[in-house]
This record gives structure tokens, C-alpha cells and sequence, in this order.
């Protein structure tokens, strides 16, 4: 009796104890917790990026939104603000965002179609391999090498544009332009399917197989299963996916200049134009259309990230 006796008192003391020193830790939180457990070499491991991140991004984007506000004496400035108000300025960015729209719809749609094709459907293991290898590489490809071979292949003198006028179609006839809106974003198309490949194939993977078999057990159709489940289960990747490839495509200038050089007044090129040219020099109206670039960038990004961080469970 005395045995069970001096047991309880034990626990009940212990239990005290720790009730007791519980509150103690959460009263006296320390900052620096964070990096308590990580040792020396992880934190020489961040220094790096940390360093290519303040000299290549947060600089520079600092530097931009204290020159949008100065004028070419240094002096305070709302003025290249309001010029962002301009004609010619809103139909640049109205013209970018129709073209990075479009490129990021078509792209997310026949991405997300091939995904599916090379994941869920029966195809060898080796056609999977190929084609997110394939991806991988295609969705870096850009600037000055992809304008030149779309330009080879679908020119006025390229080579599928002379295969298809031997067979009686002129595309060109018929309106095509390889320097047209519709140019720029089949062009843009190039790099904008393997990206969607890329970042909806962990989605797609995260669709267990048990549950189309459920659905099957219970007499749904492939078609009802997709409507019901599969893509309710998808949406917010694809919603998060469609502002990546939007923001992927607003940013780009290389590929647009040197396929259209100025014959497509998109905001990138009015910039490079502002920053560099001879007649439109105008640095402080440059840095205007930097900021606003990083606005509309930064607000797709930042609805990617948060409608990605509400499907991570979908992905577990």
C-alpha cells in the first residue's frame, strides 16, 4: 500500500513539475531558437543564395522603385508614375497581358493533357522518362535560339510554312504572322506546355489510384470520376499553375525581342527601349514600368504560393 502510495505521490509530483516549468519556456522565447539546432556548415550552406538574392533581386528591385520617383535631376517625382497612364503604355500592358494569358491558358491546357497521357495513362515508364526529361531542358529554352528557330520553322520563308504551301495552304495568306500576337505566343508555348508539365506531374501523381477504383466500384464513369473527384482535386493546382505561367510569360523579353524586335509594343521591349534606346531614353520612366512589371509579377506569384500552400495536402 505504501509502495503504490510513494508511486503516486511520484507521478503527481513529476506531473507538477512539468506543469510548473511548461509555462517558464513559453514565457522566455528566445529569437534566436531558430538557428539553435542548425550547425555551422548549414549556415555557411544559405550564405550563397542569401548573397545572390540581396545582389540580384532585392537590389535591384529596391534600386527600381526608388527611380521610379526621381526625375533625371534626382529630385522627388510622381510624374513617371502618372505617365503609366499614358496611351501607349496601357496598350503595352494590355497587349502583355492578353499574350501572357493566352500563352498561359493554351499551355496549361495542353500541358495538363499530356501530363495526364504520360502519368495516368498506359504508356511505357520510358515515354514518362522522355517526355519530363525533355520538359526539363525545353522549359529553360528561350531568348535569342527559340526567335531564331520558330522563325526557320514558321518565317514567311520557314520550313513548315514552305512544306505547307506545297501542299495549297499559305498561312500567311490565311493571316498567320509569326510577328503577330498569335506569333509571339505559339512561340511562347514552347517553354510555357513543358513548365505546366513539369509542376502539375507531382499533382497528378498525388492522385491515389484507390480512389478512381472507388469510384469505379461504386459506377462512375472515367468522365464522372475526373468531373467529381479528379479535378476538384487538381483545381488549385491549376489555378496556382495559371499565375506561375502567367508571371513566366509577362517577364519575358529576350525571346519577344529578338522574334519581334519593336513591331510588337509589349511592356518588356517599351522598357528596354526607355532604359537603353536613343530616342526613348527615359530612365526614371523605365523604372515606372519595372514596378509596375513587378506588381502584376509579384500578385501572380503570390497567388501561386498561396493556392499552393492550400493544395499541399491534396499532394500527401
Amino acid at each position: 500500500m505504501s509502495s503504490n502510495t510513494d508511486t503516486a505521490g511520484s507521478i503527481a509530483n513529476k506531473t507538477a513539475g512539468s506543469e510548473q516549468s511548461g509555462p517558464a519556456v513559453a514565457a522566455s522565447p528566445n529569437p534566436l531558437s531558430f538557428f539553435a539546432g542548425m550547425r555551422l556548415s548549414e549556415l555557411l550552406g544559405v550564405v550563397p543564395f542569401l548573397v545572390f538574392a540581396v545582389m540580384f533581386l532585392i537590389a535591384p528591385t529596391l534600386f527600381l522603385v526608388g527611380a521610379a520617383f526621381l526625375d533625371d535631376a534626382g529630385n522627388f517625382t510622381l510624374q513617371n508614375i502618372l505617365d503609366l497612364g499614358s496611351p501607349q503604355i496601357v496598350a503595352s500592358f494590355w497587349i502583355s497581358i492578353r499574350v501572357s494569358a493566352a500563352s498561359a491558358f493554351l499551355g496549361a491546357a495542353i500541358g495538363l493533357v499530356i501530363a495526364l497521357a504520360v502519368i495516368r495513362g498506359r504508356l511505357p515508364e520510358g515515354i514518362r522518362s522522355a517526355v519530363l526529361t525533355f520538359s526539363g531542358v525545353a522549359s529553360n529554352f528561350a531568348g535569342i535560339p527559340l526567335a531564331f528557330a520558330f522563325l526557320a520553322t514558321l518565317g514567311r520563308l520557314g520550313l513548315m510554312t514552305v512544306i505547307l504551301k506545297l501542299v495549297g495552304l499559305d498561312i500567311y495568306k490565311a493571316g498567320f504572322n509569326i510577328l503577330s500576337f498569335w506569333g509571339l505566343t505559339i512561340t511562347y508555348l514552347y517553354f510555357q506546355i513543358p513548365l505546366m508539365i513539369l509542376i502539375i506531374a507531382p499533382a497528378i501523381d498525388g492522385l491515389k489510384k484507390e480512389w478512381s477504383e472507388a469510384a469505379a466500384t461504386l459506377g462512375a464513369t472515367p468522365a464522372q470520376f475526373w468531373r467529381y473527384v479528379g479535378l476538384p482535386v487538381l483545381w488549385p493546382n491549376l489555378l496556382g499553375t495559371l499565375s506561375l505561367l502567367f508571371a513566366n510569360a509577362f517577364g519575358a523579353i529576350a525571346t519577344a525581342y529578338a522574334l519581334t524586335g519593336s513591331s510588337l509594343n509589349i511592356v518588356p521591349i517599351l522598357l528596354y527601349a526607355q532604359i537603353r534606346g536613343d530616342v526613348l531614353h527615359n530612365p526614371g520612366l523605365g523604372a515606372a514600368l519595372a514596378l509596375g512589371m513587378i506588381v502584376v509579377t509579384a500578385f501572380a506569384n503570390v497567388l501561386y504560393l498561396i493556392v499552393r500552400t492550400r493544395a499541399e495536402r491534396w499532394l500527401k
